[in-house]
């Protein structure tokens, strides 16, 4: 008995493990070239940088993605997975400040700047800030085993 009670807590405690919130999000942009034309089947190197505090801020945090477009020059990548330049992706504080992402992309010849945009909220934050606390709900007490 007492060996099945430790494997279905171990079990529990594995699946509470994996249901974590990943640690990056997606991405995805069709890259043009200087005419407005969608860049097909082309390599190409994108560039995240997360500011902190306005669109000129500190850079907490960049990463570099090495990525060919497809037959519409559309690029997915997934922020938090690329190469690293500087920070680190899991210590930003996002509830403590205003955070903006800079984005530069280079094909071929060097970086160019594609502007900043500030992060606001997603529907998967939205729902975990109307989950509520994490706590036991209901009654709390001693439970007691008998062999």
């Amino acid at each position: 008995m007492k060996k099945t009670i430790i494997f279905f807590a171990g079990l529990l405690l594995s699946i509470v493990i994996f249901a974590q919130a990943p640690e990056r999000f997606s991405y995805q942009a069709i890259v043009r070239d200087n005419t407005g034309q969608p860049l097909t089947n082309a390599a190409v190197t994108v560039q995240f940088n997360i500011l902190q505090g306005s669109a000129t801020g500190t850079t907490v945090y960049s990463e570099n993605h090495s990525e060919t477009t497809n037959d519409f020059g559309l690029v997915n990548m997934q922020i938090g997975a690329g190469i690293v330049n500087s920070g680190t992706f899991s210590t930003i504080d996002w509830g403590g400040d205003a955070y903006y992402l800079n984005i530069q992309i280079d094909q071929g010849s060097g970086f160019v700047d594609m502007g900043t945009q500030q992060f606001i909220s997603v529907p998967y934050a939205m729902y975990a800030k109307s989950a509520g606390s994490s706590g036991v709900a209901g009654n709390t007490g001693d439970v007691q085993l008998n062999d």
